[in-house]
């Protein structure tokens, strides 16, 4: 049994509500758009002290499996495993396939704590005050969830109606309650008993397990099947797809702590925001003298209490107030702060088009699991993109039907192999790839490698890539 807290750090999901930005496949837990570091990369920052945690274990998709594992990797995080979902099935399965893979590595005694990656939190002492209250209270068999005190009438958060005390100094659970209207929002907040639902968790895992069993028993045995027949693929566990598919889809709120009598809550004081819009980036963004949040591609102008933010291009703003202005590669977002919460409206009508659909989809900066590529330009017959290779990786060996490439070495060494014969190159020199030849790109040194790719040909899709061996098994 071990003593330390376990962190689940829930990381699958897709979402849209910061479009531009974010994206159905570049969702806002991987961005940076608040600083040097993703939010769940700041999420596993807050649980990086080995004297209170175990390393963290990470619940996400495939499809985001390589940047789960590189922005770990790039913080210096210790994981314990990465679980890949097959398919969404909400919540309560995620957790509870987690939770046995808990039970079997650290026994009956294990404390999980639930974390969702996508979070912004201000880790200071008030913040771990209540982490060691909850673990103190999970200690005694209760589930514990974290209850932020509310600072405004928010419609856009769940509420959860304190009880009585307990003597570890939280609260059980009286009821939990659906987001409400203003009109209900203006009267829970005027009342303390009330506060917003977090969705982050302190759980003794033995009764979790107990718990769902009681309440969801169909989420129970399709998370442990799904966890006993589980494969290893490199450094990710795949949960049984057949298993983990009969499960029901439904959140842990609804399958568990709605019914159980052992809920408790800690209030918590800490800053905290789920970030779902505009809105709220800007307001917990540090603001100039005029209130605006502003990123560093940016001029403002008479303008207040604004939130502008840029990817690439240098966005100029004059004589506006209370609006977002998102630039990303590709995209703009323009519309008042009050109203983004509605951005989801406008993000339908771009996946309604087929002309916009892509805007919706996907970014023009990917990930890959030896690091990133950015689509520059592109037209009839040629792109240009600039591929980052981290150190130690390379790219699988492949070739080409329809299309020719030119590489040119930006920053760092490339190991180059075409056809059998290895070329070295540094900076500023070049390498012609011809059409159909087997080739590959690594990175032998110590810093990260930048090159920029010019394609050619009569075709240029990824599924013109014919890989022919791949150290991450894409073969």
């Amino acid at each position: 049994m071990s003593s330390k807290i376990i962190p689940v750090i829930m990381a699958g999901g897709k979402g849209t509500r910061l479009w531009p930005l974010s994206r159905a496949e570049a969702p806002k837990q991987f961005l940076q758009f608040l600083g040097d570091f993703s939010l769940f990369q700041r999420t596993l920052q807050r649980v990086s002290d080995p004297a209170l945690y175990a390393p963290a274990i990470i619940v996400t998709n495939a499809d985001f499996r390589f940047i789960v594992a590189e922005q770990a990797r790039s913080v210096s995080a210790d994981l314990a495993a990465i679980l890949l979902e097959p398919i969404a099935r909400n919540t309560a399965p995620a957790l509870a396939a987690a939770a046995f893979a808990i039970l079997r590595d650290h026994g009956d005694g294990a404390i999980m704590q639930v974390l969702a990656s996508d979070h912004e939190i201000v880790a200071d002492e008030t913040y771990f005050e209540c982490i060691r209250l909850a673990r103190a209270t999970a200690a005694t068999g209760k589930l514990v969830t974290f209850g932020i005190k509310p600072t405004e009438a928010a419609t856009g958060y769940g509420y959860i109606e304190t009880g009585d005390s307990l003597p570890t100094g939280a609260s059980k659970v009286s009821r939990f309650i659906e987001k409400p209207n203003q009109e209900r929002a203006n009267e829970l907040i005027a009342d303390d008993r009330y506060l917003w639902n977090s969705g982050m968790f302190m759980l003794p895992v033995s009764q979790f397990l107990g718990e769902i069993l009681r309440y969801a028993p169909g989420v129970y045995d399709a998370a442990q099947k799904a966890m006993q027949a589980a494969e290893e693929d490199l450094d990710f566990i795949r949960l049984d797809a057949a298993a983990f598919s009969q499960a029901p889809d439904i959140s842990v709120d609804y399958a568990v702590f709605e019914k159980t009598p052992d809920a408790a809550v800690v209030p918590s004081a800490f800053r905290w925001s789920d970030l779902g819009s505009w809105d709220s980036v800007w307001a917990v963004g540090d603001k100039d003298a005029d209130g605006n949040v502003l990123g560093e591609k940016v001029t403002v102008n008479n303008t207040r209490n604004s939130l502008v933010l840029s990817r690439d291009i240098h966005v100029a703003v004059q004589g506006l107030q209370d609006v977002a202005v998102i630039a990303s590669e590709d995209a703009v977002y323009i519309g008042p702060l009050a109203d983004s919460q509605n951005v989801g409206q406008i993000v339908k009508r771009l996946a309604a088009s087929k002309a916009t659909n892509a805007l919706t989809q996907t970014h023009p900066t990917s990930y890959r699991p030896w690091g990133s590529v950015a689509s520059v330009l592109s037209g009839k017959r040629f792109e240009v993109k600039k591929l980052r290779v981290r150190p130690g990786a390379s790219i699988s060996l492949q070739k080409h039907h329809h299309r020719a490439e030119h590489w040119i070495v930006v920053r760092g060494t490339a190991e180059i192999t075409i056809d059998g014969k290895t070329h070295l190159l540094h900076e500023n020199q070049s390498v012609d790839i011809p059409q159909g030849s087997v080739h590959r790109l690594s990175n032998p040194g110590k810093i990260p490698l930048e090159l920029i790719e010019v394609q050619t040909g009569s075709y240029l899709g990824d599924d013109d890539i014919i890989r022919l061996d791949d150290d991450f098994g894409r073969t």
